[in-house]
């Protein structure tokens, strides 16, 4: 008695199909699954025995055989359940695999069992129904837990089921499960409010300006200041005023989350751009993915297409620090382990914060530094030049003023702004139409050559500016980019003399670190 059942595994952020074949034939009761199967796996003869007596089904007291094919990948997690128990149900026959207009094998069933014959949710259930779909499948059965993220996948009939009887029921014809259609508050949210704003940020107006320009450009941007200044606060209002999110965009970003598990049980599709900000303390593989096994996405992958905030960043350790170089260059991780390689996108929007000095009042009117020069060198020198390379944009955060404090009027709401920074990545994606590129900080050296054309007042300053300040070839094609950025802002053709000098103001760190301790100048200045 043989019996096929379709299903499938993730991958990465990708789902595979996984063919679960069961073949019972008289002999000495065994329960054999073969075709890789990992820890989780090995258990379910465990779980599928107890779930089926407690839901009322004989478990064969002959030998099983429980293929997962193809069988030269390890499969993990307790996602094949389900359809090994109805797979050893249907080579029973009791239940049919095909009646009336129900076939199932047209169907991907997943899903976890309890040992009282409940139906668990699972990891990666969006993945697995674009698998469904792309497979030319007419459904997927799999918990009601997941039915919601399932959903969002068009085209295919979402069954959720809670119980195995319900399951044996649907096929047999006994009743039918209404399917699952996509949540319409799922779709509103692309684009929903934040439950912060940029005007609430008091004063700090140089900065706004500066991280609008961030946002405009896709720009990584580097917060220098002392504590309470406001760091943080203002790092965790920059994904209100980034563009909304696309459909496309928040698919990929939801699959990720999908196979973590970190997805909200009450939401089918992220709607807000991810803000991710792990501890200091945080491992290499926690921040790039990995792990034993299957490696899983990091904190760079959890934050695509929205923003990663690294806070205190030179107490992140080097090597954590490191690895994160590769991810902001080609906007996507690799991770090379034993059992596979697999590449996760990390397309994020690097925002770090840091105090100028380690007791953190370098060059602060308000309070006196207790750090010499050599100090607050060593300080600096904790995070690399490659990774600094890799920052477009610093910029200082002083301490508020009580006067601002204590203002009434507030400044822009997140809205306003994002509606210029809209309009300046459409004039980017107009320019790299057909490239590989979309925003300005992915612009090459070529690509400043052709689309960065400064006027003779420009030239005249920027020669200034790299022969007087000492500034490197990188920090020019950074100036060059972030000028391009404040000219789209503008709705400008070329890049002037004023682009050039504001983004000039936006590279202090590159500045020779020439000021006494105690000055009352400001970082860099």
């Amino acid at each position: 008695m043989l019996a096929r059942i379709s299903s499938g595994a993730v991958l990465g952020i990708d789902a595979y199909a996984v063919d679960v074949e069961v073949d019972i034939t008289y002999g000495m009761q065994v329960f054999h699954i073969v075709g890789l199967p990992e820890g989780a796996v090995r258990e379910a003869r465990r779980r599928i025995p107890a779930a089926m007596e407690n839901a009322g089904y004989e478990f064969p007291d002959h030998r099983i055989t429980l293929n997962l094919a193809p069988a030269d990948i390890r499969k993990d997690g307790t996602a094949f359940d389900l359809p090994m128990t109805v797979g050893i149900l249907a080579a029973q026959r009791e239940i049919p695999t095909e009646r009336g207009g129900f076939d199932l094998e047209d169907y991907l069933v997943v899903g976890e069992l309890g040992l009282n014959g409940e139906v668990r949710g699972i990891d990666g259930a969006l993945p697995l129904a674009v698998s469904a779909r792309d497979r030319g499948l007419d459904g997927i059965i799999l918990p009601e837990a997941n039915a919601r993220e399932a959903a969002v996948v068009s085209d295919i009939e979402v069954l959720p089921v809670n119980h195995l009887t319900e399951v044996t029921s649907l096929i047999r014809g006994e009743h039918t499960i209404e399917p699952v259609a996509a949540d319409a508050d799922d779709s509103e949210a692309l684009g929903g409010e934040y439950p912060v704003d940029f005007d609430e940020v008091a004063g700090q107006e140089s900065v706004k300006r500066a991280l609008e320009v961030a946002a405009a450009g896709g720009h990584n941007v580097l917060l220098v200041g002392p504590p309470g200044s406001g760091k943080s606060m203002l790092a965790k209002r920059i994904p209100t005023i980034l563009p909304e999110m696309t459909f496309e965009e928040s698919l990929e970003a939801t699959k990720i989350y999908s196979v973590t598990g970190e997805l909200p049980a009450d939401q089918g599709l992220l709607g807000r751009r991810p803000f991710r900000s792990p501890h200091h303390t945080i491992s290499d593989v926690g921040v790039v993915g990995g792990g034993s096994g299957v490696p899983r996405p990091g904190e760079v992958s959890l934050a695509h297409n929205g923003v990663l905030f690294l806070d205190e960043l030179p107490e992140f350790r080097r090597n954590v620090l490191e690895v994160l170089r590769q991810p902001l260059e080609e906007g996507e991780v690799t991770i090379s382990r034993s059992l596979t390689t697999l590449t996760y996108p990390a397309n994020v929007m690097l925002v770090a914060a840091m105090n100028p000095c380690r007791c953190g009042y370098f060059g602060s009117d308000q309070k006196e530094c207790q750090c010499s020069l050599h100090d607050v060198q060593q300080y600096r020198n904790k995070i690399s030049g490659p990774l600094m390379d890799r920052i477009d944009i610093h910029v200082e955060v002083p301490a508020v003023p009580y006067r601002k404090l204590k203002e009434k009027e507030r400044g822009e709401p997140s809205s306003v702004v994002r509606s210029r920074v809209q309009r300046a990545r459409d004039r980017q994606a107009r320019r790299f139409e057909g490239a590989e590129r979309h925003s300005n900080s992915e612009m090459q050296p070529s690509d400043l050559r052709t689309h960065c054309e400064v006027d003779e007042a420009g030239h005249d300053l920027l020669e200034r500016v790299i022969d007087k300040l000492g500034m490197s070839a990188r920090a020019y094609d950074r100036i060059l980019k972030v000028a391009r950025t404040i000219a789209d802002l503008d709705g400008a053709d070329s890049v002037r003399a004023g682009d050039i000098s504001e983004a000039v103001q936006y590279r202090s760190l590159d500045r020779d670190l020439e000021i006494a301790p105690h000055s009352d100048r400001a970082l860099g200045a």
